[in-house]
Parts: C-alpha cells; sequence; structure tokens
C-alpha cells in the first residue's frame, strides 16, 4: 500500500470515527431527555436517577475528552465502568449478598488502580 492510499484509508476511518462519536452523543442525548421525561411523569428523583445523569455526563465527557486528548481518552470508560458499579451497588443495597458487595468493591478498586496506572504512564511519556 502507497502513502497516498495510507492517507485516504487514514482519512475514511477518521470520518467513521467522527461519525460514530456524534452518534453517540445524540443516542446519549436522547438518553437524558428520556429519562427527564420520565422523571417530569414521575414527579419524583432518587438516587438512581442522579447516577444514571451522571453516567450519561460522563459519556458525552468521554467523548469531549477524546477530541481534545487523545492519551486519556482511555481512562473515562474506566471511570464509567466505575459510576456503573457504584450504582448496582447502591440500587441493590442491603437486599444485595454481601460477597456480591465485596466483588463489586474489589472490580472498582481494580479499575481505580488501572486508571491511576493509564494515567501515570501518560504522564511519563509526556
Amino acid at each position: 500500500m502507497d502513502p497516498s492510499e495510507k492517507s485516504v484509508a487514514l482519512a475514511i476511518f477518521n470520518f467513521i470515527e467522527r461519525l460514530l462519536l456524534i452518534i453517540v452523543v445524540l443516542m446519549t442525548l436522547g438518553g437524558v431527555v428520556f429519562e427527564l421525561h420520565s422523571l417530569y411523569v414521575a414527579r419524583s428523583i432518587s438516587l438512581a436517577d442522579i447516577l444514571l445523569m451522571f453516567l450519561y455526563l460522563e459519556v458525552i465527557g468521554m467523548v469531549a475528552v477524546f477530541y481534545t486528548d487523545k492519551q486519556t481518552a482511555f481512562v473515562f470508560p474506566i471511570f464509567i465502568a466505575i459510576t456503573a458499579l457504584a450504582r448496582l451497588i447502591i440500587l441493590q443495597g442491603k437486599d444485595m449478598a454481601p460477597e456480591n458487595i465485596l466483588f463489586e468493591a474489589i472490580a472498582i478498586l481494580i479499575l481505580a488502580i488501572s486508571a491511576m496506572v493509564i494515567i501515570r504512564l501518560n504522564q511519563q511519556r509526556s
């Protein structure tokens, strides 16, 4: 493959990547609108609803970071996973088996350590 073919292929992949990122943001905003509508209809807000909004916010933040700094873009899915696991623990609450809480807390710890490692490695490269 010659350099001009490579640059055309990269341009196509960059276009597809940007298109998919726009679709992700639009779908996330759609989820926010549906959630806000259900909150309006229910006339109540729970902690689970607030945490779900944080998940939506983190997805949008991840896309924004992807456009500004691709090195730290890999950390945002880890933050989303941590928030999702914390939301799961909160939603299941007292009905949850103690070993499941322990497993999910260990998963959060592993994700937090991996985020720290990625951030430190990116700082050393800079």
